[in-house]
Order: C-alpha cells, then sequence, then structure tokens
C-alpha cells in the first residue's frame, strides 16, 4: 500500500470543496477509482493542471494542455489524452481561486 487516498475519494473531496465554496464541479470522465491519474480543468482561467512532480522532488500541480501554436482545444487535449490513458479523471471547476482548491485537495 502507498499510503496515498485512492482517486475517487480524492475527486469525491474536490467535487464537495468546490460546491460548498458555492462554485461548480463536474466529472467530465472517470477513471480508475484507486489509482488514476487527475486532470483539473480550471474554467474560469482556461486552462489545465495535474499532479506532477516538482523541482524539489514534492508533489505540486503543474501545467497542462496543449502545446503552444497546436491549435488544438483544451477538450480536443484531455479527450486524445483519455483515449491514451483510460484511468484518467477529468474533472472540471468553476469557481474563483479554483487551482487553490485543486491544489489543497489534490496534493498531500
Amino acid at each position: 500500500m502507498n499510503g496515498r487516498l485512492p482517486t475517487h475519494l480524492i475527486v469525491s473531496a474536490l467535487l464537495r470543496r468546490v460546491n460548498d465554496g458555492g462554485g461548480i464541479a463536474v466529472i467530465r470522465a472517470r477513471g480508475d477509482a484507486d489509482a488514476g491519474a487527475i486532470l483539473v480543468i480550471l474554467e474560469r482561467e482556461d486552462r489545465l493542471v495535474e499532479r506532477g512532480i516538482g523541482a524539489d522532488g514534492q508533489d505540486t500541480l503543474v501545467p497542462s494542455g496543449p502545446k503552444a501554436g497546436s491549435g488544438e482545444s483544451l477538450d480536443d487535449y484531455w479527450q486524445r489524452r483519455r483515449r491514451n490513458d483510460p484511468d484518467l479523471w477529468v474533472v472540471a471547476l468553476d469557481i474563483a481561486d479554483s487551482q487553490r482548491f485543486a491544489a489543497e485537495t489534490i496534493l498531500p
């Protein structure tokens, strides 16, 4: 056992925190309940973040999304990622300071 909470519990906590904060959080795609990665759509900022490893070796939220100039939309990007990784969770947040909500919930 790795000591991390199952992904479905983390996603549930994120949905509840955002909804309790007056925002809207929806699951766009469900991944593996125990160990799926989480891609977060920050609706108000029109960008994506996901859990990654920072320069200091600690978990952090890292920018994600299509390469600049690719012409790929955020929706096209996450759908392509999902086709390649069916374990991926995709969660959309529509609330002020959505990255803070994601960081406080997703990061250990």
